[in-house]
């Protein structure tokens, strides 16, 4: 089988001949043996294992001729009933696809031998002869129907249209064959042919592997001599993520490195000029600033179709993750991610990286923030922009509730713990596997050893931290949640209830480390309450209960005896409400004695008036130092020697109140050390 193929490289397609595209033709361009442009344009297109070839049509229109003239590369003097299916193999194909070319016969074969064959055939080429009206007419009248009823009426396997015996006549069917192809659209190209004389045998059956790998219905619609919907679309996609700078033109550095993403070669300064230039005179508006707008961008690919260089586009769209349909497939969008039980997901270095960079393309305005229309330029390229109103009570934003870089880097950190598929199909939709070095989105997620190691070792060198703030509605679990992000209990009743967030996340330092603690809001309307598992499990507990009202404590008294006397969850329980003034509750232990009983840190106290951020980076350091309580009482111990230090100002003696200074410092310090050790020495093993 003669080598031939169309080179898929906008150099190639304006550069060897110097003209205008209009005057440029189709004719492939024949590639030695040792070339590799086949195999590499077949990595980049269809994940097809092979391609079948049937060939069908009235008897004597040459179907078998047709195949051992390929074969033999001469016309055959005696011809068989029918051929044996023959095997291209991959390595004489120019698409480097094995290619399995069979044979049908009326005589030999019946018509349900004829149905399993169209089934199984990946394209059908319907040979007529040119000289015989009569089997041209049955195209319509019979095969293209049998066609329709045995694969369905919108079946999309291509069809070829093929005239043979052309050395017999001196006239063209052409005329009559394109107004067929208006009518059915299944018909993907048109060959006239001569096995006697080989005229275009090498092409007919190129042209049908080439129907099966860059099929043109889903580019282009005939009747309305232009792109398809769906490919605007895609192609749209693909514009926007390599608009590096966001203004609407690819520039000639973009170009470039669209040039190189999709097909490994520089487009030269000469053919990057006759590029713009045939776009300028061609399309309106195509080119503006010295670039390539998004109108001239889908006009070229549209001229690519038109010029019979499907495989252009298909290259490109393939490289951005499209399949045939023009669909982004469910593995291309969420690769397959092991994630053991025990271990959770988080965003790496390359993962905040890449989403920096995306965030600072997007600011147009360079302020910090991503207002609602840099927001949707951010999201153009996703089918949705995935984020809502509640992202204002769930991150940090500015006064008028546009998303910070820190809230909108918290925001994809509470998505990749909570549900890492949603990020992984994001990223893909962001383009991380073409504009980044990676090939995949997994790249970008880091999943963490299992809790049980973290729990034997006494520290976690995780990143991200869940606790789950349980109480009854009432205890202030809203106002103590949205504290994280530094509101106040008069900010937050000034917030719609319906937009609330469950969950709100925030950056802390935790021994000089920065982690980033996620906070959900968990209701208990009744005592009896039961709390699902996945409400009870997390990386720390907050037990929160009001301290003025006196029926208060029992609710998380009785959660922690249920849920968590036995676990190893690290649980602390706050007194909201403080400024409101204290209640005795009504259980058989007050909160302290309870505290104390069950071996948990005392109460802290806490006021949503006027939120202090320690009781935050309290629960965080129990979350990393899980079993490590002197990692806790650090915060303790410290909250106790600042409220001594103000009581002694009163005026019992500048003497004692250095002396006890002095010890504070020095108990601090002891404690510091031991746990710095510690620590290091668990880091270690």
């Amino acid at each position: 089988l003669p080598r031939f193929t169309e080179t898929v490289s906008l150099i190639y397609l304006f550069n060897p001949t110097q003209v205008p595209i209009a005057e440029i033709s189709v004719a492939m361009v024949g590639i030695d043996s040792q070339s590799d442009v086949g195999n590499s344009s077949r990595t980049r297109s269809s994940r097809r294992d092979s391609v079948r070839i049937l060939l069908v049509g009235d008897a004597n229109t040459g179907k078998t001729s047709l195949i051992l003239s390929l074969v033999s590369e001469e016309f055959p003097e005696r011809v068989p009933p029918r051929a044996e299916e023959i095997t291209i193999p991959p390595d004489v194909t120019p698409e480097k696809v094995p290619t399995h070319i069979v044979d049908y016969s009326e005589r030999e074969q019946s018509k349900f031998e004829l149905s399993e064959e169209l089934k199984a055939a990946d394209v059908v080429c319907i040979v007529y002869s040119v000289e015989e009206e009569d089997t041209l007419d049955r195209i319509s009248g019979y095969w293209l129907p049998l066609l329709r009823s045995t694969l369905g009426e919108n079946h999309e396997k291509p069809v070829i249209l093929v005239g043979n015996k052309v050395d017999m006549v001196d006239y063209s069917t052409m005329e009559i064959v394109l107004e067929l192809m208006v009518e059915f659209s299944e018909i993907e190209t048109c060959v006239e042919c001569s096995a006697r004389t080989l005229k275009n045998i090498s092409e007919l059956f190129y042209y049908a592997q080439k129907a099966v790998l860059y099929p043109t219905a889903p580019l282009y619609r005939l009747e309305d001599r232009d792109l398809t919907d769906e490919c605007k679309r895609s192609l749209t996609r693909i514009f926007r993520l390599c608009d590096e700078d966001c203004d609407g033109i690819l520039n000639d550095p973009e170009l470039n490195v669209f040039q190189e993403r999709c097909f490994q070669s520089p487009l030269m300064p000469q053919a990057l000029d006759e590029l713009k230039q045939v776009v300028s005179r061609n399309c309106t508006d195509g080119v503006q600033g010295g670039g390539l707008t998004l109108r001239g961008f889908l006009f070229l690919h549209r001229l690519f179709v038109q010029r019979g260089r499907h495989e252009t586009t298909w290259t490109v769209l393939r490289r951005f993750g499209y399949t045939d349909d023009l669909k982004l497939p469910a593995e291309y969008l969420v690769p397959v991610l092991r994630v053991p039980p025990g271990c959770s997901t988080e965003l790496n270095h390359a993962g905040y990286l890449f989403l920096t960079t995306l965030f600072q393309r997007h600011d147009a305005d360079g302020d910090g923030c991503l207002s609602p229309a840099e927001t949707l330029s951010l999201f153009s390229t996703c089918p949705l922009v995935p984020w809502g109103s509640e992202l204002s009570t769930t991150v940090r934003t500015n006064t008028v509730g546009y998303v910070t870089l820190q809230g909108y880097l918290a925001q994809w950190t509470l998505w990749t713990l909570l549900d890492v598929k949603k990020t992984l199909e994001h990223l893909a939709y962001l383009g991380f596997c073409v504009t980044s070095p990676h090939s995949s989105q997994l790249a970008a997620i880091t999943v963490t050893r299992e809790k049980r190691l973290d729990l034997a070792k006494k520290a976690s060198v995780r990143s991200v931290y869940q606790c789950h703030v349980i109480g009854h509605m009432g205890a202030g679990k809203t106002t103590f949640c949205q504290g994280l992000l530094g509101r106040t209990m008069e900010e937050v009743s000034g917030l719609i209830h319906s937009t609330l967030s469950r969950h709100t996340i925030d950056t802390l330092q935790v021994y000089g480390q920065e982690k980033y603690l996620v906070l959900h809001d968990i209701d208990v309307h009744n005592i009896t309450d039961v709390l699902m598992p996945s409400d009870v499990q997390c990386d720390v507990a907050c037990l929160i209960y009001d301290v003025s009202c006196p029926d208060s404590f029992e609710y998380v008294a009785r959660i922690y005896m249920k849920y968590f006397s036995e676990s190893q969850i690290p649980v602390l329980v706050v007194g909201n409400k403080q400024d409101r003034g204290k209640a005795w509750q009504r259980y058989i232990m007050q909160p302290e004695q309870f505290c104390q009983r069950y071996k948990l840190p005392p109460p802290h106290p806490f006021s949503s008036a006027a939120p202090k951020r320690d009781i935050y980076t309290k629960l965080a350091t129990m979350a990393a130092y899980p079993r490590f309580q002197a990692a806790w009482m650090l915060f303790y111990k410290s909250r106790q020697l600042q409220q001594l230090s103000v009581a002694m100002s009163g005026g019992t003696g500048t003497w004692i109140r250095i002396g006890l200074g002095v010890a504070a410092a020095a108990t601090l310090t002891l404690i510091l050390a031991r746990i710095i050790k510690r620590t290091f020495s668990i880091d270690i093993r």
